[in-house]
């Protein structure tokens, strides 16, 4: 069955351990582009930043950071702001899907200084996990799309829900408002903001997961953190 398996995909060893595709020579020029433009655009954007709970006031260790997919393109501002106020050594590690299209975003986030883990639900689900875990372990933060990579849109998933209980570590609610933008016709309407756009970017309240949680007391929080998302979510 295993060497079945690995004939059908040229990626997936005998272990069963599934080896996300490499990019070609023009997705690591494209990658550059797009980071060279995202970082020239970005320098024109007035961000704000709402903090009502006061998460930046106190040191707290790693956290789980928990973005809808159609907000990642101000990711990067938001990591940098919190970067800058609070942790200026910390190191974040992204969850990015095992796709083709993922390995380019993996490979933009280098350029920022984000370290990506390639897996999700349906691909590397396990191993995804368990090099998340290791890396809060080493003191990293986390980002996590809850609704990615496939969606609903603004549905949250299990996955961040079981790193936060596997880990001991809080999740933040993180959105974006964004004033002057241009939206994708994609499943979940990526937004793009245009030169001199404003945003605002917004923290929610903590959500702590037991590590004891029942299924019952999961599918509850699960409910909550998506509660805590829309509520910072203006589209």
């Amino acid at each position: 069955m295993a060497d079945r398996t690995a004939a059908k995909n040229p990626r997936a060893r005998k272990s069963g351990i599934v080896i996300p595709r490499k990019l070609k020579w023009h997705h690591y020029v494209l990658a550059w582009l797009i980071q060279a433009g995202a970082k020239l655009i970005s320098w024109t954007w007035r961000c704000t930043f709402v903090d009502p709970h006061r998460i930046y006031d106190s040191g707290r260790g790693p956290m789980i950071f928990c973005l809808w997919h159609n907000r990642l393109a101000l990711s990067m501002k938001a990591w940098e702001h919190w970067r800058k106020e609070k942790t200026p050594t910390a190191g974040l590690v992204a969850l990015i899907s095992a796709s083709h299209d993922g390995g380019l975003l993996a490979r933009v986030l280098r350029y920022f200084d984000v370290q990506p883990v390639r897996g999700s639900s349906s691909r590397r689900g396990a191993q995804a996990m368990l090099e998340l875990t290791t890396y809060i372990q080493r003191g990293y933060h986390v980002a996590i799309t809850p609704d990615g990579p496939r969606g609903p849109c603004y549905v949250v998933q299990d996955g961040v829900i079981s790193l936060a209980q596997i880990s001991g570590r809080p999740i933040i609610p993180v959105s974006v408002h964004i004033r002057g933008k241009l939206t994708m016709k994609s499943w979940d309407r990526f937004q793009i903001p245009l030169l001199f756009a404003r945003c605002e970017l917004r923290h929610g309240e903590l959500l702590h997961v037991p590590s004891d949680a029942s299924e019952s007391q999961r599918e509850e929080l699960k409910r909550e953190l998506q509660r805590r998302l829309m509520a910072l979510t203006t589209d």
